[in-house]
């Protein structure tokens, strides 16, 4: 391990968290690499490593802290180093396996796409985890918002966010579209027009299936009952749909004694219902108007239903598919709507990047925005948690942004470690100052009868009421 990165000496006073065999060894003064982040990042940090600290004294009286670490990127490493993203950070990152992050200004003009993709892609946090539930008190435009509760497993290395594309009038989006006109696209309908700018959108086997690995091994842990795989299948059928058939693969191959897909509870419960019933029979509830289907049709579904209830019926069927988790699948665009209408029916949703780019956003607007909703970046070894906002430059310094985001994936931090009485002491702080009605500007002009406050004096508040929270629990 080096001394020091980016110059900044190692704190003396931790340890290195340690992994092996896929699980994560935590000492009780763990070092963690920060990044405050630019813009607003600044005020926020300072409130939430205040609330941090407290939670974790407040929870252990001295037994277990963190030995925070600064690291830098963004604005603040370009003007120590001339750099955007200094090496040293990285490698301190992945010297000490979890860190945390504040906002990051994208670059403008060149150079790295983005600080917090080129972090994903380096240290493979191929998997981006965002909690979206509502806490009592938070203003929201829905009239059941305590109705959400879904956690979304979103695939951090691929799709359009990968980064592959070529701008429009170049030689190499000329050479490409030529090469895709005559050779791949010859003798068909489709051409691209000559002047497209144009992207490829990569989605592996390996990709999806060690996401959805993650998502149904945290349904497993938590208790959760529906792991939903979202996709565009219906259009991409060779990218989106063969997301949805992997990750059934995935969930049948290595889980079966936990899950059942929605089409198998369909022929179990059938069975179940009525021992009696025929293979044809069981076909036809399973697919409606099985009488106007093709002949070939009808015999692959009868054979599917054959295949079912001899590989899982004496283990899932008399009713014990129900205490499964269900595996299932919408198509992205219902899904949008079907968070607003029904959000009960999920519970844990596994995405390609673009499409949990979008819900994970649209859901969060429901429990109060992205100055709430927490998120972390999650590889196989190493995890990065991040507020989810922007910097929002223009009011940087000025002590009056909420800071909910950086706050809440310090609790998705602490349970990741194992610390759940902190995560839980900050959780229940925050929700308890909001009922309080003591909020930033954000939540106060959305709230009646609500004093406003400024950054540090809603963490100040925070602390104060997880005294409270201490004491009931003692």
């Amino acid at each position: 391990m080096a001394g020091s990165y980016n110059g900044v000496a190692v704190p003396s006073n931790g340890k290195k968290i340690g992994y092996a065999s896929g699980k994560y060894d935590v000492p009780d003064n763990p070092t963690i690499p920060f990044i405050e982040g630019d813009g607003t990042g600044r005020d926020i940090w300072k409130a939430s490593i205040r609330v941090f600290d407290a939670a974790v004294e407040k929870a252990y009286k001295g037994k277990r802290r963190v030995a925070w670490y600064e690291v830098f990127a963004g604005e603040k490493a370009k003007a120590k180093f001339d750099n955007w993203l200094p090496d040293d950070t990285v490698e301190a990152i992945r010297e000490f396996r979890v860190a945390i992050k504040g906002p990051l200004t994208t670059p403008v003009g060149g150079g790295l796409r983005s600080l917090n993709v080129t972090l994903r892609q380096v240290l493979d946090l191929y998997c981006c985890v965002r909690p979206v539930k509502y806490y009592k008190g938070v203003p929201s435009p829905v009239k059941h918002p305590e109705r959400m509760d879904v956690v979304i497993f979103r695939e951090n290395t691929e799709d359009v966010y990968i980064g592959i594309e070529w701008e429009e009038g170049t030689v190499e989006a000329a050479k490409l579209i030529e090469f895709l006109n005559k050779d791949m696209l010859r003798g068909g309908k489709k051409q691209i027009r000559l002047d497209s700018g144009v992207g490829i959108k990569p989605i592996s086997i390996t990709g999806t299936k060690r996401l959805v690995r993650m998502a149904i091994l945290h349904a497993i842990e938590t208790g959760r009952k529906v792991v939903t795989l979202v996709h565009k299948g219906n259009i991409q059928k060779f990218t989106e749909g063969a997301f949805r058939k992997w990750g059934y693969e995935l969930a049948t191959e290595e889980f079966r004694d936990h899950v059942v897909t929605e089409r198998e509870s369909w022929i179990l419960d059938n069975k179940d219902k009525n021992p009696d019933v025929t293979i044809a029979q069981n076909a036809e509830l399973v697919e409606p108007g099985m009488e106007f289907a093709p002949p070939a049709f009808r015999a692959s579904v009868e054979q599917e239903v054959k295949d079912v209830l001899e590989r899982i019926y004496a283990s899932h069927g008399r009713g014990r598919w129900k205490r499964k988790i269900m595996i299932n699948d919408r198509i992205a665009d219902s899904i949008f709507q079907q968070i607003v209408t029904r959000p009960e029916e999920y519970s844990v949703l596994a995405t390609p990047n673009l499409n949990g780019d979008y819900i994970s956003d649209a859901a969060a607007a429901q429990v109060g925005g992205l100055g709430i909703a927490p998120g972390a970046n999650i590889g196989d070894g190493y995890a990065i948690f991040e507020a989810t906002h922007g910097t929002a430059p223009k009011y940087a310094d000025k002590d009056v942004i909420n800071p909910g985001s950086v706050l809440l994936s310090g609790v998705m931090m602490f349970h990741f470690l194992g610390w759940n009485e902190a995560a839980h002491l900050i959780e229940g702080g925050m929700e308890r100052t909001i009922q309080q009605k003591k909020v930033t500007y954000d939540f106060e002009r959305l709230m009646e009868g609500a004093t406003k406050v400024k950054t540090s004096q809603f963490g100040e508040a925070m602390v104060e009421n997880m005294d409270a929270i201490a004491m009931s629990v003692a």
